[in-house]
């Protein structure tokens, strides 16, 4: 039987799964449970789950700029192991970047530690792929984090995006 994949909006219970995926990741963050239960309750209109026959296979949380429409900040995105290099993070963006909630963003915005390089392929990707630029720029060092022990997270801008430039496959 063939696998079928399905990316929706998340909702509260898929929290504990996308809990799950960034720990297993082994290359995010790992904020707290209740955090990404909030993520996928509070902010379903722009946090999506790649599901496999029913079985999450990645996600991608992201929030609007409260202050400036136009901006999409990605907080976290993750691919099960298993199912890495069948396209499926490239999938979640596009999903996210056409959804009705981003019909007025014109750029992404996302911090990336340089040792996840996968994260920097799939954007790098992304921007070529739709004809618009990615500008890498500060961010925020390692000293902001406690005890200075956290990589630098460098801030990660594309765009100008427009939907007409964003292809469907």
């Amino acid at each position: 039987m063939a696998s079928r994949l399905s990316i929706r909006n998340t909702k509260a219970d898929d929290g504990k799964r996308i809990w799950r995926l960034a720990v297993d990741s082994g290359r995010l963050d790992v904020n707290s449970s209740y955090c990404y239960i909030m993520l996928c309750d509070y902010f379903s209109d722009t946090c999506f789950v790649a599901e496999i026959d029913g079985e999450a296979a990645g996600f991608v949380t992201s929030f609007i700029h409260p202050l400036n429409p136009e901006l999409l900040f990605v907080w976290q995105m993750a691919v099960a192991e298993e199912h890495r290099g069948q396209g499926i993070a490239e999938l979640l963006l596009h999903h996210l970047m056409e959804s009705e909630s981003c019909k007025k963003v014109r750029y992404l915005e996302t911090t990336v530690s340089p040792g996840n390089s996968a994260s920097r392929r799939v954007l790098s990707k992304l921007s070529e792929r739709i004809g618009t630029s990615m500008v890498i720029s500060k961010g925020y060092t390692s000293a902001l984090f406690p005890e200075g022990k956290h990589e630098e997270e460098p801030l990660i801008r594309l765009g100008p995006l427009q939907k007409t430039s964003i292809p469907t496959s």
